[in-house]
């Protein structure tokens, strides 16, 4: 192992000097730590209201209405999603063009099927 230097101050350890290899080593530890630690408290904190990048993506830079981007990101079709929502495909295709809004009644049924809240498929 390198070389390190004590250094006392009254008898005491009071610092330590290392070799800056040995001191990256130890940097990296503490921050791969410290990382681990968060990711840590992320998980525990989780209130379920995360937004995939994927979808973050779609809606912000791509301009997807977002619930074209939720339907792709659960990889489903128009069809899929029409089905399970128990609407039409050419009035999901609409919705999802911003031609129409959709009902209140509509869009539940949809979130349903996309397993999202509905304030998540507002644009």
């Amino acid at each position: 192992m390198s070389k390190v230097q004590v250094i006392e101050k009254d008898g005491v350890p009071a610092f330590v000097v290392l070799p800056i290899e040995l001191w990256e080593r130890v940097r990296e530890s503490v921050e791969d730590a410290e990382d681990i630690a968060e990711l840590e408290r992320f998980d525990r904190e989780d209130d379920g209201t995360r937004v995939p990048i994927e979808v973050v993506r779609a809606t912000l830079q791509d301009g997807r209405h977002p619930v074209r981007a939720w339907r792709e990101h659960r990889a489903m079709t128009q069809e899929q999603l029409a089905t399970a929502a128990r609407i039409s495909v050419p009035y999901l295709s609409q919705i999802e063009a911003g031609k129409r809004v959709g009902t209140v009644v509509t869009l539940r049924a949809i979130a349903r099927a996309l397993s999202v809240s509905v304030d998540m498929l507002l644009p």
